[in-house]
């Protein structure tokens, strides 16, 4: 019996009147199952681990692998052999790397190295740049050198382009060929690719000219020739551009892989959709860092790495908000003249603050995805004026119903209202306008923009609603 048939358990219940078996299939639960893998290495049954631990998905394996007990973490090196591993290892997150690096320095030299020659190369590139470089030199000496040189290739590739996430390992044929000789190279080397679903097409010089699928091969006859079959309107990614670019070619034609060539069109590598979706996840988070002014990865790090990397924007933004507090002391005035006035000042200023964060989402995801339709920044700016004069109007409205009939005077509702149409239309145009500034300088725009937004905003709507109180001071007093 295969280890695949052998993941549910078959329980008999015999009726009473011995006429009728019914057989229950019921599936162990996770604490079951990682209860006795946990027993196999204590007892240290190799052969029941074994059984236990292939049942599982390779997902699964390697949440159970990353929770292991250091001496049973050593158990399992023993029993695995380095491609058993290496697949595990293929599909630990990216987050799980600093994991990973504490394991291979637990291992034997050899054995480390040739997990890492049997992963997928792009996989492998990730972990070994986060080595030190003496480490990296030890196992790419123990490694084979055919897999020691499809490493050396993806290193020399810069941070989030897309060489950094590519992968060498992808079925490649010529336009030559018949079905018969693809279906036969295909077999030969699908073991080692990551998909197989694409099958590229080369000419003499490994140039990208076509492409077609595996379902193209399987219906059609032994004898037809590629360049008959294959489609030569092929969307490709050069290898130097920012990996964010091919992720959107992905999510785009909604490709399982795409292509990557050189300048010359030489195909030398392919970006699959799993890498894609580890690149959104990281802009993601990026974006919503940025926005808070706050890395959201450092719940990993210690208090003091945290404090240190949160400190220089709250002491920027410390000298903000005295410019704001500056402000409302000239008008000092005013308020001991008509106190009701700062009641109102958190009122306006976090509303206007709420406006300006909500246009800057929308300016960075704008310059984010440039290929959109309706990309003109001008067209965008005016859209989010229009859109503060309608929300701020609204809003101002509203306020000024609710101050006139609670402070019995509709003149500082007014007042109020007209400060918060002004200072939400003002917000909202510092919203777009400074993510797209930030941009120019070759600034991330997610990053520098949100902190700096809120604290403006409050600076700005300060300004705006005492300057239009003070032309209605003497009605208020």
């Amino acid at each position: 019996m295969s280890r695949d048939e052998e993941k549910y358990d078959v329980d008999i219940q015999e009726v009473e009147n011995d006429e009728v078996e019914i057989y229950e299939l019921s599936q162990p639960t996770d604490e079951e199952i990682y209860a006795s893998i946990i027993e196999a290495l204590h007892n240290n049954d190799q052969e029941a681990f074994e059984e236990e631990f292939f049942k599982n998905h390779t997902y699964d394996q390697a949440q159970i692998y990353l929770t292991l007990e250091p001496a049973d973490r050593v158990k399992v090196h023993h029993y695995l052999d380095p491609k058993e591993l290496a697949e595990v290892y293929d599909i630990i997150d990216e987050d799980d790397h600093d994991q990973i690096l504490t394991f291979l320095y637990d291992m034997e030299d050899h054995y480390a190295a040739d997990v890492l020659s049997f992963m997928y190369t792009d996989n492998a590139v990730d972990i070994l740049n986060e080595l030190k470089p003496e480490k990296i030199r030890t196992y790419m000496h123990l490694m084979p050198k055919a897999a020691a040189d499809d490493i050396k290739v993806l290193m020399h590739y810069a941070d989030e382009t897309v060489g950094s996430i590519m992968t060498t390992e992808f079925v490649s044929i010529t336009t030559n060929q018949t079905v018969k000789s693809a279906m036969t190279m295909l077999r030969a080397k699908a073991a080692n690719a990551e998909t197989i679903y694409y099958l590229y097409v080369v000419d003499d010089d490994n140039r990208l000219v076509g492409v077609l699928s595996l379902r193209d091969l399987i219906v059609n006859d032994g004898n037809v020739m590629i360049n008959e079959l294959m489609s030569d309107r092929v969307v490709s990614v050069d290898v130097n551009e920012d990996q964010i670019n091919v992720a959107r070619t992905i999510q785009d034609y909604d490709f399982l892989a795409v292509p990557v060539v050189e300048e010359t069109g030489e195909l030398i590598g392919i970006v699959t959709v799993d890498d894609v979706i580890d690149v959104l996840d990281d802009e993601a988070m990026q974006d919503y860092s940025g926005l808070a002014g706050v890395d959201v990865d450092e719940q990993f790090t210690s208090p003091w790495a945290s404090a240190k990397s949160r400190l220089p924007w709250l002491i920027i933004l410390l000298f903000l908000g005295m410019g704001t507090s500056s402000l409302i002391s000239n008008y000092e005035g005013m308020i001991s003249e008509v106190a009701t006035l700062s009641l109102f000042i958190t009122l306006i200023t976090g509303t206007s603050g709420n406006a300006g964060t909500q246009s800057l989402a929308v300016a960075v995801r704008k310059l984010a995805t440039p290929d959109d339709e309706d990309s003109n920044l001008g067209s965008m700016i005016l859209r989010e004026i229009l859109t503060g004069l309608i929300s701020g109007g609204v809003t101002g409205f509203v306020v000024m119903i609710v101050v006139g009939i609670w402070q019995h005077n509709f003149i500082l509702g007014g007042v109020i209202g007209i400060s918060m149409l002004a200072a939400i239309t003002v917000a909202n145009l510092a919203g777009s306008l400074i993510p797209i500034l930030m941009d120019k300088l070759g600034l991330d725009p997610a990053v520098t923009s949100g902190p700096f937004i809120s604290t403006l905003s409050d600076l700005t709507s300060v300004l705006i609603y005492f300057t239009i109180a003070s032309q209605f001071l003497h009605l208020l007093a």
